[in-house]
């Protein structure tokens, strides 16, 4: 763990394994190189996909929330692992509970941005383009999303329980 994560050679960066969370130091590793591979992510968005530099920019940061926030750190799963439910929780439960304005347009970016990370992995060969896919036509769902986050705001009493059941991160 000496080496530094800036000149990690691509391949260990993507090496699945290099993912798998079972203690505060795998974490720390996942979380380490999942920030590094999201610069090559960020340079295909670029470079690849033509987007405008503040585009990419804000996409990137979508996926990092998504990958280093939720799935490595709240839900110690390895991101080669993620499918479209997971993106479900994290939009619909998991993002709205964690801040203090869940919004629309604060959420847009970052489920788009998952679904572009997850592309680029299925372009490199990383993951299936089917579950790819699927993920994309999860961060597609605005009106689900919006309507979790309206839901959310309209809260009262013991309704929580309710909303959370719905769309459970379990």
């Amino acid at each position: 763990m000496s080496q530094n994560i800036e000149e990690t050679p691509l391949a260990e960066l993507v090496a699945h394994e290099n993912y798998d969370i079972d203690s505060l130091e795998t974490e720390i590793r996942a979380d380490r190189y999942c920030k590094q591979l999201l610069k090559h992510f960020h340079r295909w968005l670029l470079e690849q996909q033509r987007r405008q530099a503040l585009d990419a920019g804000r996409l990137a940061a979508g996926a990092d929330y998504f990958l280093r926030d939720f799935l490595i750190g709240a839900r110690r799963q390895n991101i080669f692992n993620a499918t479209s439910e997971h993106l479900r929780q994290f939009g619909g439960n998991w993002y709205i509970v964690n801040n203090l304005e869940p919004n629309s347009a604060e959420l847009e970016p970052m489920l788009l941005g998952a679904a572009l990370f997850y592309a680029y992995c299925a372009e490199q060969n990383l993951f299936s383009a089917e579950v790819a896919k699927e993920i994309e036509t999860i961060a597609r769902q605005s009106a689900f999303f919006s309507d979790r986050i309206e839901g959310f705001h309209q809260l009262q009493d013991d309704g929580y329980s309710a909303w959370n059941q719905a769309c459970s991160l379990k």
